[in-house]
């Protein structure tokens, strides 16, 4: 609900009310006695909903260039009127349900678009905390650093600008957007090159065995739907009024871990990992661009003056196609890492089922499997990656003093057929015991544990 208040200019009086009356609307009239040109102010509740059309009737009464509005909200209204009214829009077909006034809109954007200053330190903050976590393999110091992230407001700035033709606004959010995640690059870098010349992390520290840092190497589709979904929850929060607090953060996980990644990866001298994660970077911001405009041209936010609406309509549209097209050309890196993952996939899903079929032989009834890895040695990105494994590390439980010349081998033949440039290394831990949390050493190189049991 709100609580809206009108300035009446003169000769203005009987037009305001009879627009008010005509919708059926309570309202209290109160003489303004400054001197000034307004000779009154009007206040009058209405639904959420019934905002924007009422505002524009009174703009068609020619109010609006002397004239001024206030939007309050209201907690609670006790008027037969106003329940009418509120029935009336909740029934209207055309109504736009919980969507808030454009009026409104657009000053919530520019609200969440802090002073530049402001914005700039909360961003270098936010990706320094985001670096330290990456680099300790915290998740939840990551998690932290996402809650301070002011990453929700230029996206929405932008979007709102687009669709209702406020080119300044548009520009302002564009700005914040490149300028933010420039400041933000080159703040990881340089607090990852910090913490590596002081010896915070242990000497000859591969950013790549990291777990926050090797899932956002090879980003997927799976990240293109965090992202849409990201800026579709954005433009809803922003459209509907409600807080965009919980909004932000989901925006930030899309956006603040990967660009410390890449901060990283320009500290260590790793251009792999710049490359991937400048792809998952490039990738999410501009879905949550598309997401957030779209979601807004839909819900029905056009400029004030009809004349604009179809230069509005335009520009919408054409920002809305550059971003699509740059989808679509990253979608081929995407699909590519997609399919390299799904058929790894296969790959181990058979490289375990081989293996515990040489186990289930007689001459191996003994042993029990530990676990298997796959070991890759230098760096790349998975699209470029063979879906099988350069190296076999099998680790199986025995009995003291048992001793299987022969499993490497017959593991080899059962998997040559399908690998043929994978080696295989059985590994033989002795143990009187089931073999329950057991773990092998680690192996120099990019490791990854199959989920294999026997």
């Amino acid at each position: 609900m709100r609580l809206v208040q009108v300035m009446v200019p003169a000769g203005k009086r009987q037009t305001i009310l009879d627009v008010l009356d005509d919708e059926g609307i309570d309202y209290a009239v109160t003489d303004e006695t400054s001197g000034r040109e307004y000779t009154a102010i009007v206040s009058f509740p209405l639904p959420t909903e019934a905002v924007e059309p009422v505002l524009q009737s009174l703009r068609d009464a020619g109010i609006e260039r002397k004239s001024f509005t206030i939007v309050l909200n209201a907690e609670t209204v006790v008027s037969q009127k106003f329940e009418k009214l509120k029935e009336q829009y909740a029934e209207d077909e055309e109504s736009t349900g919980d969507r808030i006034a454009r009026e409104e809109l657009t000053a919530r954007a520019r609200d969440l678009a802090p002073a530049f200053s402001t914005y700039v330190l909360m961003t270098i903050v936010s990706v320094v905390i985001a670096t330290a976590g990456i680099l300790m393999d915290s998740p939840e110091v990551v998690v932290g650093s996402m809650v301070i992230a002011p990453l929700i407001g230029p996206a929405m700035t932008t979007a709102a600008g687009t669709v209702v033709d406020d080119e300044p606004m548009f520009r302002r959010g564009l700005k914040l957007q490149i300028l933010g995640f420039a400041i933000a690059i080159a703040a990881a870098a340089g607090f990852a090159w910090l913490v590596k010349s002081v010896n915070f992390v242990p000497p000859g520290l591969d950013p790549t065995t990291i777990d926050q840092v090797s899932s956002r190497l090879s980003p997927d589709f799976l990240s293109l739907a965090v992202a849409l979904g990201a800026g579709i929850a954005g433009a809803v929060s922003l459209r509907s009024g409600v807080s965009a607090s919980l909004v932000g953060v989901m925006i930030a996980v899309a956006l603040v871990p990967p660009t410390a990644v890449i901060g990283i990866g320009i500290a260590w001298g790793l251009p792999v990992v710049v490359l991937g994660a400048s792809i998952l970077v490039t990738v999410n911001v501009l879905s949550i661009n598309l997401a957030a405009m779209s979601t807004l041209w839909y819900s029905g936010y056009r400029p004030d003056n009809w004349l604009r609406r179809d230069e509005a309509r335009s520009a919408t549209l054409s920002r809305i196609g550059v971003l699509f097209a740059a989808i679509v050309l990253i979608s081929v890196f995407l699909g590519g890492t997609t399919y390299v993952s799904y058929t790894t996939s296969l790959t181990e899903s058979t490289v375990c089922e081989d293996i515990n079929g040489v186990l289930d032989d007689e001459a191996y009834e003994e042993i029990r499997l530990v676990s298997v890895q796959s070991v890759e040695s230098g760096r790349s990105l998975a699209v470029f990656r063979n879906p099988a494994p350069e190296h076999l590390v099998v680790s199986v439980a025995v009995d003291p003093g048992e001793t299987y010349p022969t499993l490497a081998s017959d593991i080899y033949e059962e998997l040559s057929s399908d690998m043929a440039s994978t080696t295989i290394e059985v590994r033989f831990v002795e143990t009187e015991y089931a073999p329950l949390g057991v773990t092998t050493p680690p192996n120099p190189g990019s490791t990854g544990t199959l989920g294999c049991t026997g």
